[in-house]
């Protein structure tokens, strides 16, 4: 089994490695590719991957190159982690927008559109170039925003499913509470990428006890302190929000944290320094316990138990994924991408049925759903007006001025990435 992982320089990788190596009997590998045109951040992350192989015994090959086409020659599975850019576009996209009064966050408001912008053509591209060499491969995304990401790689006909962490994040937390297997856990997480909330938190299978009451009863505390909200939020909607919700529900005291201290991206900025630093020592074999800090936690797990269930190897039977709606939320199109528990194999993702939305929470899916829809038009045909259109639409921006100043931020500091700026 060969994969090819683009964006193979990452930071994240080692995270990566480590799970292959952990869980190769769930995913075979017989042949590992890292892909980035950062040769210098290349050879790090590829060096220590082959050493976290070898401490773990593991007996397959990880090669590394800057050649797409050759990276992707054969593949099995493609994992999109790239950031066009880098962390110096992040630092934009979490600034300038607090010059308008809008929450700066990578994934969400003017940021996310920012993002989407840069990301969606290039992506787009690579797909291409792994569907001529080889048409067959899935194309796992994990590249930010993955909604958005994979709406637009399934219109473009590919192979594809995105992935975020989120959902098995919660998974894991909330077994560790219950003091349960993770696997036992069941999610009715329900929404759009980076915009979700579990309804109900299911013990041994989609039709098990629901659990959640007794875990905010138990543990409401601990909770709405990780999401960083008041715990009567949490105890009036009866849900466990995604922490992503924090920018809508508490938009102005986010904004006001924002402008008071360095942006997440200064500090992941500085963290990657350092843990390169760290990769390029030969005797480091394992995973730095600073890679915890830096995100994605669980990362691996869900990457492994994605690709082996859609190569048709094992993983779990239901799991939370992006895909097409298909009906699974009747006031949403069919071609939007949903977050969903769904039943994955070989043929793909099959979302599950789900309870009826509260309109708390449609209403929201639905507006962001609509900004979603512009936010892909002006990333595939570009445009001023298409962009002004998208900022306009998005619940965190919504009035023409603030929209209008952002539009023209937006594309001065994105300009490079623009080709039709």
């Amino acid at each position: 089994m060969k994969l090819t992982v683009v964006g193979g320089g990452s930071t994240y990788t080692p995270e990566l490695i480590d799970g292959f190596a952990r869980l190769r009997d769930t995913l075979p590998i017989t042949e590992l590719v890292l892909v980035d045109p950062a040769a210098d951040r290349l050879d790090l992350a590829g060096g220590l991957a082959r050493r976290i192989f070898a401490r773990q015994g593991h007996d397959g090959r990880i090669t590394t190159t800057s050649d797409l086409d050759a990276g992707v020659e054969g593949a099995d599975a493609v994992l999109l982690q790239l950031r066009v850019g880098g962390q110096a576009a992040r630092e934009k996209d979490e600034t300038w927008p607090l010059e308008c009064g809008c929450v700066g966050q990578e994934t969400t408001g003017a940021g996310g559109l920012a993002k989407a912008l840069r990301t969606v053509p290039v992506v787009l591209d690579i797909a291409e170039r792994v569907r001529r060499t080889n048409p067959d491969a899935w194309i796992i995304d994990f590249t930010n925003p993955v909604g958005i990401v994979t709406r637009a790689l399934l219109q473009a006909g590919h192979k594809a499913v995105g992935l975020c962490n989120v959902a098995i994040g919660f998974q894991r937390k909330f077994a560790a509470l219950l003091g349960v297997a993770p696997s036992d856990v069941h999610l009715d997480h329900v929404g759009l990428n980076h915009l979700t909330w579990e309804r109900a938190v299911r013990i041994g299978g989609p039709e098990g006890e629901n659990a959640l009451p007794r875990l905010l009863a138990g543990h409401g505390d601990a909770i709405a302190d990780d999401l960083r909200l008041p715990r009567p939020v949490l105890d009036r909607l009866g849900v466990v929000p995604s922490y992503y919700l924090r920018y809508f529900y508490a938009h102005d005291e986010v904004v006001r944290e924002l402008g008071e201290k360095p942006s997440r991206a200064a500090e992941v900025a500085a963290m990657e320094k350092e843990l390169l630093e760290m990769y390029g020592d030969p005797a480091l074999d394992e995973k730095p316990a600073l890679l915890a800090k830096r995100g994605g936690a669980f990362y691996s797990e869900a990457a492994v138990d994605l690709a082996a269930a859609l190569l048709g190897g094992g993983g779990s039977p239901y799991q939370v994924v992006n895909t097409y709606n298909d009906g699974t939320l009747p006031f949403l199109p069919d071609d939007a991408v949903i977050e969903t528990q769904a039943a994955v194999g070989p043929e793909g993702a099959v979302p599950l049925a789900v309870a009826p939305v509260d309109p708390l929470y449609a209403g929201l899916v639905a507006n962001v759903t609509a900004y979603e829809d512009l936010a892909l038009e002006a990333a595939l045909r570009g445009g001023r007006d298409r962009v002004f259109k998208a900022l306009l639409a998005h619940p965190l921006i919504g009035q023409y001025a603030y929209a209008d100043g952002l539009t023209d931020r937006l594309i001065a500091h994105n300009r490079e990435h623009l080709a039709w700026a």
